[in-house]
């Protein structure tokens, strides 16, 4: 992956480099220099980003099938439900 490719997938997602360093126990100076030197980014980076996003997604469906419960509960709470 190059460094612009690896700014512009964390640009999309609303991920600071500081941020990428924090959750990847990178340093942030190694991620700095990624972008100065012509150092490659690392090859585990891209697969790293594609899970955690993934994860960030799928996250945010749970969170609203909880919250979808809780309020189809709330709204039930002391009424009778009905099977025919």
């Amino acid at each position: 992956m190059e460094y612009e490719e690896f700014k512009e997938i964390l640009k999309n997602n609303k991920i600071t480099l500081k941020e990428f360093s924090n959750l990847s126990n990178t340093s942030y100076n190694t991620c700095l220099k990624w972008g100065r030197e012509n150092r490659p980014v690392s090859n585990w980076v891209k697969p790293f980003l594609d899970l955690y996003i993934k994860n960030t997604e799928l996250q945010k469906e749970v969170d609203r099938h909880i919250s979808f419960k809780q309020e189809f509960y709330e709204m039930m709470n002391g009424q009778t439900i009905v099977v025919k």
